[in-house]
């Protein structure tokens, strides 16, 4: 951990992707496209190209979903209904760092077949979607399915900027994607919670049952290689954590997405990309549900652990930014511990959704809680 006196973040960088695509303005963009790689780990990615009128489709038919659909219409898409984790999740059903994140989703992925049965079980992640009724949204899937396929080319785009920015070939990531890659998607809803002002001499323990009632999704970093959100309404609530144990709010800023790095690409970059800390506070009472629209870009499920031949004089940057970043959070790509990383994906998922993990993965979440329970009576 880093000490009190470390020059770390105290704002989100802002990158026009439109720059990586003119020859003038490129290097520029690589430049401080390496920098928040090395020191920040997350940053705001504008002009993106993505049409103005899908944003607000997407915007809208987030919201929709929320309001529209009646309870028996998002149970009859239940992620506990598959094992996929694919599917609606009630309010405060998933837990992060141990605790439940005061919101409501539905995951969705790109298009895929169920797996045959001589698969990995960690090819259960491969499924089609459960998709709302068109009865209460005509408009939703052929939205987010155009969507997703426009999120997918960003993803790959970008992922080959940052091979570009620390040294490496652009198709240098190329062999841990799929040919035909899942990636994820969710949205969310942050419904409003009425917690008091936090005294300005509260105690540690007191703070941390305050920001545990306003916890829409608990300290955590993302578990592939990058994802970018979309943030679908006004408040503040996303926030990630600088070396100095701050919280940084990511405000939201209209036609732009927000890019976190992931654990899988802090690992395959040998920790030159830095995964961030980050979490959600629910808004307060009185401001509003907040929605948001994240895209997770998926990797291989079958892929192998390695780390990427980063060049040298990248790696010493890597040595000395890492005296300003804070790593507190469980790493999920723990070389030595899984074969594949689809293996630590659907570990992953069982942790964070332990309704899907008892009806379809027993085992697995016995595994889980007897880790928890040794690490607790440590």
């Amino acid at each position: 951990m880093a000490n009190a006196d470390t020059q770390t973040f105290s704002a989100i960088p802002v990158l026009p992707l439109s720059h990586a695509l003119d020859a003038a303005t490129k290097p520029h963009f690589l430049e401080h496209l390496r920098h928040a790689l090395l020191n920040v780990g997350f940053l705001y990615l504008s002009e993106t190209g993505l049409p103005e009128q899908l944003i607000r489709d997407v915007i809208e038919e987030c919201q929709g979903f929320f309001v529209k659909l009646p309870l028996e219409e998002k149970e009859r898409i239940d992620m506990k209904n598959e094992k996929s984790f694919l599917g609606w999740s009630r309010l405060d059903n998933e837990t992060t760092a141990f605790n439940p994140d005061h919101r409501e989703q539905l995951d969705l992925s790109t298009p895929h077949l169920v797996p045959g049965p001589e698969a990995p079980l960690y090819h259960n992640l491969l499924a089609p979607n459960q998709w709302p009724s068109t009865q209460y949204l005509p408009k939703f899937r052929p939205v987010y399915e155009d969507y997703m396929r426009r999120m997918s080319d960003i993803s790959t785009l970008f992922t080959s900027l940052i091979a570009e920015a620390i040294g490496l070939q652009p198709d240098a990531f190329t062999k841990f994607f799929d040919a035909n890659q899942q990636h994820k998607l969710k949205i969310v809803k942050y419904p409003e919670v009425e917690v008091p002002d936090l005294a300005p001499n509260a105690s540690e323990m007191d703070r941390k049952k305050w920001e545990i009632k306003r916890q829409g999704v608990g300290p955590h970093k993302d578990s592939m290689l990058t994802s970018y959100l979309l943030q679908a309404s006004n408040q503040l609530g996303l926030q990630a954590q600088n070396a100095k144990g701050e919280w940084i709010d990511c405000k939201p800023i209209a036609s732009t997405l927000v890019v976190a790095i992931g654990q899988g690409m802090e690992a395959l970059t040998d920790g030159v990309c830095a995964s961030t800390t980050h979490r959600v506070l629910s808004p307060r009472k009185g401001e509003g549900a907040r929605y948001s629209v994240p895209f997770f870009q998926g990797v291989s499920y079958d892929a192998q652990f390695e780390a990427m031949d980063v060049p040298s004089e990248v790696l010493r940057l890597r040595d000395e930014a890492r005296k300003a970043r804070k790593d507190d959070v469980e790493f999920t790509f723990v070389k030595g511990r899984w074969g594949h990383l689809g293996e630590a994906t659907l570990m992953n998922r069982v942790k964070s959704h332990p309704d899907v993990g008892e009806r379809w993965y027993p085992e697995l979440l016995k595994q889980i809680r007897a880790q928890q329970a040794a690490v607790a009576a440590s």
